[in-house]
Order: C-alpha cells, then structure tokens, then sequence
C-alpha cells in the first residue's frame, strides 16, 4: 500500500528516503513491505502519503502479521 501510494504522488524511492531522513535501503524495505518503519518514520509516512486512519489500520496490521 505505501508503495501505490508513493506513485500515486510521482515519487521515487530515493526522494521519500530524502524525505524521510532515512537511507535508500531502509525506505526500499518499508516500500516492498518487509518492515515495519520506526515510529518517528511512520509519522511522517502518514503526512506525506496522506494516510487515512483506516489504511494506517490496515498498513499495521498486515505488515504486523507479516513480520510475526
């Protein structure tokens, strides 16, 4: 979901890393959902991709089970 959400916006993955202060790799693994961004990334995910609460919601826990 943050990856459709991220080409619906026309960003690449090297601008939401700059974006989000964190590095290429770490954003690459929270766009193909193999973890679970901090918190303090998380937040910031959710004003720029303009998350609503439900697909927060549904972001957590899917990639909860995921990771479980």
């Amino acid at each position: 979901m943050i990856k459709e959400k991220r080409l619906a916006k026309k960003y690449t993955q090297e601008k939401m890393a700059t974006i989000l202060g964190i590095s290429l790799r770490q954003y690459v693994r929270i766009d193909n959902e193999e973890d679970l961004p901090r918190r303090d990334v998380l937040k910031s995910l959710i004003r720029e991709l303009e998350l609503t609460d439900e697909e927060l919601g549904k972001y957590i826990r899917e990639m909860t089970e995921k990771i479980a």
